[in-house]
């Protein structure tokens, strides 16, 4: 391997911290942008687009093993253009050639993501992941592909014309829509029926390995649940099974930081035993959310450790002294997956003491074999009732125990070397965990976190809110980056998950200025949203996407807050802008509900009773009304409480007037009950609406 101070390429400028890890590679490495694209059409030269991010394990693997080798960094400069994309800062990009993956080689794609695209169009006319130095696997050295595929263009570039015409078709083609008729909930229940199907009715989750946490399925089965509870008959105990089920199962498992809180990205077994180890933040605001209205259906104690581990992980390690959180922790550290993370016997007697050691030793299978190469992962075997009779001792001993022992090893992990941290913020999942923190505060009463999340949407209206537009990405002071749908509509949501935490003046009007941006720019006339801007760079496809990835769909949530700003504001344009999102939609949510989660909620939200409550009064009052009414797992409900000296407030907020003594204004849809100014009667009046009892 070269030293690498002997190189320096053109992402040595980037703020990207997956492309400055690329920056020393003897590969003539280019961002994407003018400079690179110009110079494959003044020369003729065919792009070899390679996009990963910073915690992804096999981008680094292909990184030592082909970037930074100086034989195959020549070749790959002889005979291409080389762009480096960090899928975060651009997921536009990733999203377009990741599709153009599955269309040309007919399998999933993933990461590292390698391209090969024409030099005049950047279409790209051959695709894979990842490519090993070496044939393995029924894959050829990556040395031997890029010659093979540099010769198959020189030899083929007719047929290559043709081909990239007909992926250019398709691709247009999936913008295409024919807007429904009418909506019907006949896709929730359909989604339903999908999830159980492919429930794991031993170990939890979807599917068979690798198991992702699917926070969106989950939230489904939940809402389904309370959905059945409104209406006459049995609640579906069945779906709420499925959805507790896989979250004990995840809680207890390996994929979950026993010791530090917060999940991985994926378990790479069925049992969730061992991850995947990188840290995202994007799941935990998701997961922190799901939890918190877990455990509000069902006062599960070990919903709220998870979501107090998880709150304590983010805000100790994810959030920046400047507010804004940051992107994720690597899989690796010095070299090797997890090493941070596993333990052997041996290291934790060495810090425990012996009565403890016993106890975690029952707890987390150090007395099995080794499930991590030849070092234990944490994964829960044994629950603390078991423990408790196993030892003669209380639950609260073993508790106890348990903590201490955790604390200790905690503080001896700490001083390992740790996972690279990705630093840059980005909008779009600042937003999922703005809504995260906000809902666990909201159910779990917990001022502390809400404050967290005040501090990082005043970071985004401070740093990545400019001239009336918001860019995508902030790191070391340098903001950048034409924001795309999810940054608007992931903060959008995060602020109306926030209010109903507690009021802020400016927080709702700047959801408004926001909203207003994306009906300007992100509209499609056809109903339903662009994931660029309209006045963004062009590429070969402006994707309108609606199925769920690893975070929800753009549409999904700009649905869902259209459909809850239009229901609090009295505002038309936005019910219509929920409603067309849905119907142009419509034919992917109908043929694969449970892949159209997200939009599921709009759809849920739109066809079914959505209750607003709006309080006036002073405090503490408003506060323990909206108190009473936010903790309970209600998730049709929205509820502000908006003190009486706010003056001016927009739409038909401005009727919810104050009175003399604190008063609440209660909404079905759109009707609404007398003003309610006596607590006992506000109380009796949440329990009439059918949705708010636990088990």
């Amino acid at each position: 391997m070269h030293d690498e101070g002997e190189y320096t390429n053109q992402l040595a400028n980037e703020t990207s911290p997956y492309l400055l890890q690329h920056a020393r590679n003897p590969v003539d490495w280019y961002p994407w942008g003018p400079a690179a694209l110009d110079k494959a059409r003044r020369e003729n030269k065919p792009i070899l687009l390679s996009v990963g991010y910073s915690a992804c394990h096999w981008c680094h693997v292909m990184a030592h093993e082909s970037f930074e080798d100086p034989d195959t960094a020549a070749l790959m400069n002889q005979l291409f253009v080389n762009i480096k994309v960090d899928r975060e800062e651009r997921p536009d990009i990733d999203k377009i050639y990741q599709t153009a993956h599955s269309l040309l080689t007919r399998r999933p794609g993933g990461w590292p993501l390698t391209v090969f695209l024409t030099p005049d169009d950047r279409i790209p006319f051959f695709a894979g992941t990842y490519f090993p130095n070496e044939p393995r696997h029924n894959m050829p050295a990556f040395t031997e592909l890029l010659q093979h595929v540099h010769n198959f263009l020189g030899r083929n570039e007719d047929d290559i014309r043709e081909q990239n015409s007909r992926l250019i078709e398709v691709l247009a083609s999936m913008n295409d829509s024919q807007q429904a008729a009418a909506l019907t909930p006949l896709p929730l229940d359909s989604a339903r029926q999908q999830l159980e199907s492919n429930f794991d009715e031993r170990e939890g989750g979807f599917g068979e390995a690798p198991k992702f946490p699917h926070p969106t399925n989950i939230e489904r089965l939940l809402r389904h649940w309370a959905g059945t509870r409104t209406t006459a008959g049995e609640p579906d105990k069945r779906a709420l099974h499925m959805a507790v089920y896989t979250l004990e199962k995840m809680a207890r498992g390996g994929m979950f930081d026993q010791l530090a809180g917060g999940f991985c990205r994926y378990s790479v077994d069925a049992r969730w035993m061992i991850p995947h180890f990188e840290k995202m933040l994007y799941d935990n605001g998701a997961l922190l959310a799901l939890y918190a209205g877990a455990h509000a259906a069902t006062g599960n104690p070990l919903f709220r450790r998870i979501c107090q581990q998880t709150a304590d992980w983010v805000m100790r390690d994810m959030q920046s002294p400047q507010g804004g959180y940051y992107s994720s922790l690597d899989a690796d550290s010095e070299g090797e997956e997890g090493k941070y993370y596993v333990w052997t016997p041996a290291e934790v007697q060495a810090v425990v003491s012996e009565d403890d050691y016993a106890i975690f030793s029952r707890r987390f299978g150090l007395d099995r074999a080794a499930n991590f190469a030849d070092k234990w992962n944490l994964h829960v075997y044994r629950t603390t009732a078991e423990l408790a009779r196993e030892f003669s001792l209380d639950s609260a001993a073993i508790e106890q125990s348990l903590r201490r022992a955790g604390k200790q090893l905690l503080e001896v992990r700490e001083r390992r070397i740790p996972p690279g941290r990705d630093d840059k913020i980005l909008t779009a999942w600042n937003g999922l965990m703005i809504s995260g923190m906000a809902v666990a505060a909201r159910h779990l009463d917990q001022p502390a976190w809400a404050d967290s999340a005040e501090r990082a949407l005043d970071f985004i209206r401070r740093t990545l809110w400019k001239d009336g537009r918001l860019l995508a990405t902030s790191k070391d002071g340098r903001a950048h980056l034409n924001a795309y749908l999810d940054d608007y509509v992931f903060l959008i949501d995060g602020i109306l998950e926030l209010l109903q935490v507690r009021w802020r003046d400016g927080d709702l009007d700047f959801a408004i200025e926001l909203a207003e941006v994306v009906l300007q720019h992100f509209q499609d006339e056809a109903g339903g949203f662009f994931f660029t801007s309209d006045d963004h760079e062009t590429l070969i496809q402006r994707p309108r996407p609606g199925h769920d990835e690893a975070t929800p769909s753009g549409n999904g949530i700009a649905a869902r807050v259209f459909g809850r700003l239009g229901h609090l504001l009295g505002e038309s344009r936005y019910l219509e802008a929920a409603a067309n999102t849905l119907k142009s939609l419509w034919s992917g949510i109908e043929s694969m509900p449970h892949g159209h989660a997200s939009l599921l909620v709009a759809l849920e939200e739109n066809l079914f009773s959505y209750q607003t409550i709006i309080i006036r009064g002073t405090e503490p009052a408003i506060s323990n009304w909206q108190k009473q009414a936010a903790q309970p797992y209600a998730p049709r409900r929205f509820t502000l409480a908006i003190p009486a000296n706010v003056p001016r407030l927009p739409g038909q907020l401005e009727t919810r007037a104050a009175q003399d003594d604190t008063v609440a204004y209660l909404c079905q849809g759109n009707t609404c009950s007398a003003p309610v100014t006596d607590f006992e009667t506000f109380n009796t009046s949440l329990t009439e609406t059918g949705i708010t009892s636990k088990l």
